[in-house]
């Protein structure tokens, strides 16, 4: 005779790790409550369907409006590695909204989320990498995590993290140098940069020239830059058989060169001018582009001027580039290269 088996498991449209919504305008004041509930489990399919809702643009502003970013806040520091994880990767859903950019500044949840730099998990820090890294896209979050002290933190990272982490690191200082470098330059930034230029990553190596660029831009940098032999470094990534490493290298150098230490740095030591002709002709326009500016900048030192004139024909090929910037750039490297007392 046949009997009737009851199963233990959930039916298949039921997921029990995370809460079940309640309906309409009710759902988000449900789960904020819940994420602050003495419960472990509660608080973890709280966050769990607080992170899925969170992906509709639209509930965001709602759930902003009850407060849900300080229990998010409170999460950051749970005892629960599931909790921690999911309540960072909230933050980084909401930091990807202007809206929610400007709640992290104003309840200072970028000192708490940077807290996870230091979290034993990978995910973890990851996670707060990225939340980070989205609030310095723009310039009012940049200054937020300047003005948080975070950025000698971040370098120190640098050497310690993984890959991934190195790269969401690396874009996090490339937008605080966009307001502030002294913290950077103060932190020993250049001399690291200068290290992961040697990295195997050709993504880590053209982040790491990009930010050289960036840091190069006050004098202190670039006499830093001198200083800690990045220039040498460069010029070797001018053959890098990646075009974006060869574009920020060569980037990099232009910056560096404005200065006359530069100038003769990237002469003499570097021996930057032959790598830098044979950019020309690119196939990259950026490449094509950094390549002349920094042609230019040497030929303003007599030295750079007398090996140029011998590659003058080549640079003038430019000034027809389908590329009307390139164009513009070879004009004035012709010029300066020509130019007589």
């Amino acid at each position: 005779m046949a009997h009737t088996v009851i199963s233990a498991k959930y039916p298949p449209h039921i997921d029990p790790t995370r809460t079940p919504l309640a309906y309409g305008d009710r759902a988000v004041p449900r789960l904020n409550r819940e994420l602050n509930d003495s419960t472990l489990l509660v608080r973890q399919r709280a966050v769990m369907s607080l992170c899925d809702y969170l992906h509709d643009p639209e509930h965001i502003a709602e759930a902003l409006a009850i407060g849900t970013a300080e229990s998010l806040k409170k999460l950051l520091s749970d005892t629960d590695l599931t909790v921690r994880q999911k309540a960072t990767e909230c933050l980084f859903v909401i930091g990807g909204h202007a809206i929610g950019r400007d709640s992290f500044l104003a309840q200072g949840i970028v000192e708490p989320v940077s807290k996870l730099f230091d979290d034993k998990e990978d995910v973890a820090r990851r996670n707060a990498h990225q939340a980070i890294e989205m609030i310095s896209e723009t310039p009012l979050g940049a200054q937020g995590i300047v003005n948080a002290k975070l950025v000698p933190t971040l370098v120190k990272k640098l050497s310690l993290e993984t890959e991934e982490i190195k790269i969401l690191i690396l874009d996090t200082l490339h937008f605080c140098m966009a307001v502030d470098t002294e913290q950077a330059l103060k932190a020993g930034a250049m001399e690291m940069f200068t290290k992961l230029l040697e990295h195997n990553s050709p993504v880590i190596r053209a982040k790491a020239s990009r930010d050289i660029m960036n840091l190069s831009v006050p004098l202190d940098g670039k006499n830093k830059a001198v200083e800690v032999k990045s220039v040498p470094e460069l010029v070797k990534l001018l053959k890098d058989k990646d075009a974006d490493v060869r574009a920020n290298a060569a980037g990099a150098l232009m910056m560096i060169t404005i200065t006359t230490k530069g100038k003769y740095t990237a002469i003499n030591e570097g021996k930057a001018i032959q790598p830098l002709v044979d950019l020309v002709d690119d196939e990259k326009s950026e490449v094509r582009l950094n390549a002349l500016k920094a042609l230019t900048c040497l030929s303003e030192a007599p030295e750079g001027r007398k090996v140029l004139l011998d590659h003058v024909e080549k640079i003038k090929n430019r000034t027809t580039d389908s590329i009307p910037a390139v164009v513009k750039a070879a004009n004035i490297a012709v010029k300066v290269i020509t130019w007589k007392p």
